[in-house]
């Protein structure tokens, strides 16, 4: 039996659609085989004073803003719990940062293989927020993401993507991947209030 013969116009086309679907099929093999990026831990909190990278954890207060906020932390079975008394000044907003440095001597690190910080935490009173230190930015206002939600008093595991974190007052610039310095736990407000969160895991992803 003799074939149809094909128009000439598929002829032609054959073999560049063949050798694209060919390259599509490779590309799609060497993503499926790349190695993803190893999540990348900063604490655990075995330790009762400093992170994974060694670096003592910092409470950093308001008191220099001109708020009289306190706090105190507690290391216990693995787990951080952070509680205090937010105290605004007049005019100003009170806060309490839990920082964890990335480094001993401020110097950033290259984060730009991660896509956001990711933690297990358990907020019980107050407002949480996860903020990425720079060394580019100056005024320490510095990325956060959006307010920690969820069940109260319960652990959940948060990620937040460093795309989505944004300055408070600030222009709104990109952030910096190759220049983390830190991760800071802040409580704030703009009234008298309490706070209490207790944080089992933080790093990368």
């Amino acid at each position: 039996m003799n074939r149809p013969l094909l128009p000439s116009c598929l002829k032609t086309r054959r073999a560049p659609l063949a050798t694209a679907w060919l390259a599509a099929l490779i590309t799609f093999a060497s993503m499926a085989a790349a190695p993803a990026v190893a999540p990348l831990l900063l604490d655990d909190y075995s330790d009762l004073k400093t992170n994974r990278n060694g670096v003592e954890r910092l409470l950093v207060d308001d008191k220099a803003a001109g708020s009289k906020s306190q706090a105190t932390q507690k290391c216990e079975n693995g787990v951080l719990t952070v509680k205090g008394d937010l105290v605004p000044g007049r005019g100003v907003p009170a806060f309490i940062s839990e920082v964890s440095p990335l480094s001993a001597d401020g110097k950033p690190k290259d984060l730009s293989g991660y896509e956001g910080v990711r933690l297990r935490v358990k907020v019980t009173k107050g407002t949480l927020i996860v903020q990425v230190g720079s060394a580019d930015v100056q005024n320490f206002d510095y990325h956060s993401g959006a307010p920690i939600a969820g069940k109260r008093g319960e652990f959940q595991e948060v990620r937040i993507p460093f795309k989505e974190m944004k300055r408070a007052w600030s222009e709104q610039t990109a952030l910096n991947l190759k220049s983390i310095t830190s991760v800071n736990l802040v409580s704030f407000g703009v009234a008298r209030d309490s706070f209490e969160y207790a944080v089992d895991e933080i790093g990368f992803y």
